[in-house]
């Protein structure tokens, strides 16, 4: 394991409140009657049945299992790991965060490429960071972040952390699994990996299996459908995991997202199907907007992204849409402010749609 944060290295914290759920697993008994958690167990909850069904309501009244138990089996037999080899919590973007709680300490150099998903460069800032952005790899047909350029800037500047979305977010682009273990061997000794696999479903990749000195974020909310419950779920070595237990926030997941969560999980052919559907749509909309003569970036998620010509006209073609009620993503960075990101659902290639953003196009030409 690479280096951690220094006030974790040491026995504890301890989860202080584990749940029933683990008291049943450590008994190996059924504990009928709950008096010390407080949960408001006798709530009547009629409006809430009424709104939401009898088994919303009986979950809503419990605190859910801290450990996440019967999801981290789940997953494990799913994805042929170990249970210890997973945690999870309230969605990638929690992970994110609990990724630099375990590792990194207020003034410690993280790296990631200039224009990525936002939310790590406004956690490790908040989390006291120093950023480091080596630009992405922007030629005519290719938008990827550079991984020499990201190596490069770990030794520079002795990284603790170098962050990567793969598929990438917002290009799309998927480096292999040998690209991912190269870069990962390339970082210096006390620097880790992490490897942001929010739409690993709708890549070509199949390897699950932890890897030293990286964490393996994934959630489902995107092949699962799930955005809205939170949910989400690390790959790492057992060591590395339990560094991550002591940061956790126990009961971040509700138990209404755990149980969606398990239930999916068993309903894979449903999963695949709209994993499928979801391939098609972006197939078409890639054909409907390079049919306007826009540049779209191969992509790997369920979305695609395309260069517009400067930072301007993005933005311009963003505002014509969001006038037609149509939101689509524009980057906050100002390195990646001339990049449009439209996710491949049916409504996105509804005729008619995008129409706002084909006018800005013609304006310009």
């Amino acid at each position: 394991m690479r280096t951690i944060a220094a006030h974790l290295r040491r026995e504890g914290p301890n989860n202080p409140f584990p749940g029933l759920a683990a008291a049943e697993r450590k008994t190996g008994r059924k504990l009928h009657h709950q008096l010390g958690s407080n949960e408001g167990l006798d709530m009547a909850h009629h409006a809430l049945q009424a709104q939401f069904g009898d088994q919303v309501a009986a979950l809503a009244r419990r605190y859910s299992d801290a450990e996440c138990y019967e999801l981290r089996r789940l997953l494990a037999a799913h994805l042929n790991i170990d249970n210890d080899e997973i945690v999870v919590d309230a969605g990638a973007d929690s992970l994110l965060a609990l990724s630099l709680r375990a590792l990194c300490e207020p003034g410690t150099t993280v790296v990631c490429s200039a224009g990525t998903y936002p939310t790590f460069s406004y956690f490790a800032q908040s989390n006291g960071c120093r950023l480091i952005e080596p630009r992405y790899i922007d030629t005519h047909d290719t938008l990827a972040p550079d991984l020499a350029a990201l190596n490069e800037a770990a030794h520079l500047h002795h990284a603790r952390l170098v962050y990567l979305a793969n598929p990438d977010n917002p290009s799309g682009y998927t480096y292999s699994h040998a690209d991912i273990v190269t870069l990962r061997d390339s970082l210096p000794e006390q620097c880790s990996l992490l490897l942001d696999e929010a739409y690993y479903e709708f890549s070509a990749e199949e390897d699950s299996q932890p890897l030293e000195g990286v964490i393996r974020l994934r959630t489902f909310s995107k092949a699962y459908g799930l955005a809205g419950l939170r949910v989400g779920y690390a790959i790492a070595e057992k060591d590395l995991i339990e560094v991550m237990l002591k940061a956790r926030i126990h009961y971040a997941v509700a138990s209404v997202s755990l149980a969606a969560a398990e239930f999916l999980l068993t309903q894979q052919q449903e999963v695949q199907t709209h994993i499928d559907q979801v391939v098609e749509q972006r197939e078409k909309l890639t054909q409907l907007l390079s049919s306007k003569g826009l540049t779209v970036f191969p992509s790997a998620t369920n979305f695609v992204a395309l260069r517009l010509e400067n930072a301007a006209q993005a933005a311009a073609a963003q505002q014509a849409l969001l006038d037609q009620d149509v939101i689509v993503h524009r980057p906050p960075h100002p390195a990646l402010d001339h990049i449009l990101r439209i996710t491949a659902v049916a409504d996105a290639i509804q005729p008619g749609r995008l129409d706002a953003l084909f006018d800005v196009i013609g304006e310009s030409e």
